[in-house]
């Protein structure tokens, strides 16, 4: 690797190899065919519009490369069950395997146990993987602006579109933000954390929340470690949170999600989104 590649660069370089490999393996027909036969994709929208508690999006996530290990999971099927009975708004599941340790077959899984939207969160940079997260019956995926030039988002969020699922597009800081709202995102992700250096930093969101329409639905990304730190967010505007290592850690997910859950519905939490 070149010793100017940021981490992303170098995630994307693994991600295209990888994608390759299963190209050769599984021709887009018959990917196709098994979009076909899944049932229609839900629109996760309504979850995140619902202005008597902040979404939770629940995340199946067993390592990242700023945290390294985070939890085994040997279930996925199981802890998004506990997330779905926890009151989860939509579960997210990581698939990409060599940083973050996921798979398809754990979207698959999950796809399989639960009745609330699923997002495949990868680094999507191919249509080919928008026909792969439908066919392995994702209602989401994941867009992150820094990864794709503007021609490559508008085409992806085209296909997502067209394929009945909505894009979670996921953005670090205003010039990103502008992308992607002229390529037409209704679901804004704002990440605390700079993928290029793994820096976090929770004022992103109390930055750039101002400057995303009031039709629009925006997600609060990362950061989140207790209850307190939803109400944070929510108080800066957030429609929801997408919460990883924090539940993946938890001795009790169902419980964990129920007091995240909790926190955004507390009337006190409602009341500074009026």
């Amino acid at each position: 690797m070149s010793p100017d590649m940021t981490v992303l660069d170098q995630i994307i370089a693994g991600v295209r190899s990888d994608l390759e490999s299963r190209q050769a393996d599984v021709p887009l027909e018959q990917l196709k065919a098994l979009a076909a036969s899944q049932r229609p994709a839900q629109d996760p929208l309504p979850r995140f519009r619902n202005g008597e508690c902040i979404a939770v999006l629940a995340e199946v996530k067993r390592r990242s490369p700023s945290k390294g290990f985070i939890a085994e999971i040997p279930d996925p099927a199981s802890l998004a069950q506990a997330y779905e009975a926890g009151g989860a708004a939509a579960i997210s599941v990581l698939t990409e395997g060599r940083r973050f340790g996921g798979s398809l077959a754990d979207l698959a899984q999950v796809r399989r146990v639960v009745d609330i939207p699923v997002l495949r969160k990868d680094f999507i940079v191919s249509s080919y993987q928008i026909w792969e997260a439908r066919a392995y019956g994702a209602d989401m995926v994941l867009l992150i602006v820094a990864a794709l030039d503007q021609l490559a988002l508008v085409s992806l969020l085209e296909r997502t579109v067209s394929l009945g699922m909505t894009a979670l597009v996921e953005v670090h800081n205003e010039v990103e933000l502008r992308r992607a709202l002229n390529a037409g995102a209704e679901l804004v992700g704002v990440n605390a954390r700079d993928l290029k250096t793994l820096e976090v930093s929770q004022d992103v969101f109390s930055q750039l929340a101002p400057l995303i329409p009031k039709d629009a639905v925006k997600v609060a990304e990362s950061g989140v470690s207790c209850p307190h730190d939803l109400a944070v967010y929510a108080n800066q505007g957030a429609d929801g949170v997408l919460v990883g290592e924090y539940l993946a850690r938890a001795s009790d997910p169902a419980q964990a999600v129920r007091e995240l859950v909790a926190m955004g519905a507390h009337p006190s939490v409602r009341s500074l989104r009026r």
